[in-house]
């Protein structure tokens, strides 16, 4: 995915200021910086979440495998299949375990028979890690499991599409260290079959899950590199203050 001088508005306030980036298929990409800094904001820009909010406005170029995912022609639907996305609190869907995963392949069509959606499901929930936690009660309510589990069958979900990238809002920020470590491994699990961005307030789990990091701070996106070079030697100050915890 790439994208090229992306502004975004909420009605007259600007939230993000001409961001570029590159996001690479086969690497974890992590959104860094303080609360309010544009995060989460340029996130939703990646699978158009923005058209969901009446006053935003968004400028740029945003190309997945080289189509414009602003076009007029493009689905929206069929975009947020191909880019998944996983929010900062579990919203597992108030259906079963087994209908939560099964939903998007059914709307999709991905399936052509029962015995393919069991496969889908079945194999979705254990690139998720937790297939063998729940596979004997699939029929149970996706709202009983644990908040870890929950947000597992959030991403089992997400993955069931086959999408070619997951967008992750603090997946980990509602979760106790147990599960915050089930979720870390996942990520790196899932790590080259589909690109992947996480926002986290956390630098020590972006330092941890991913392989480039971009630091956002009012807006504007200051420093976009290997995950190790920008916790070890930023180029620029705002990085380096913000990484020693000098503000933030």
């Amino acid at each position: 995915m790439t994208a090229r001088d992306v502004s975004v508005w909420y009605g007259a306030t600007q939230a993000i200021s001409d961001v570029s980036i590159d996001i690479d298929q086969d690497k974890v990409t992590a959104f860094i910086g303080p609360s309010g800094c544009g995060k989460s904001t340029f996130l939703r820009t990646l699978n158009r979440m923005n058209d969901t909010i009446a006053s935003a406005r968004v400028k740029g170029d945003i190309r997945l495998d080289g189509e414009d995912v602003y076009a007029r022609e493009m689905d929206v639907v069929q975009l947020r299949a191909r880019v998944g996305m996983v929010f900062q609190k579990p919203n597992p869907f108030p259906k079963s375990i087994y209908e939560n995963v099964a939903y998007g392949p059914r709307i999709h069509g991905l399936a052509s028979s029962k015995a393919d959606m069991d496969r889908i499901v079945e194999r979705s929930l254990t690139r998720a890690g937790l297939w063998g936690e729940v596979k004997d009660r699939l029929s149970d309510s996706g709202t009983a499991l644990s908040g870890g589990q929950q947000q597992r069958l959030c991403i089992a979900r997400a993955i069931a599409v086959d999408p070619e990238v997951i967008l992750m809002d603090e997946p980990c920020s509602a979760l106790d260290p147990i599960a915050t470590a089930k979720i870390e491994e996942l990520i790196h699990e899932l790590k080259g079959r589909y690109a992947i961005v996480v926002v986290t307030h956390n630098m020590q789990q972006a330092a941890r899950v991913s392989q480039r990091t971009a630091f956002f701070h009012l807006g504007q996106l200051v420093e976009y590199g290997q995950t190790s070079d920008i916790f070890t030697n930023p180029r620029e100050e705002r990085t380096r203050d913000y990484i020693t915890g000098r503000y933030g």
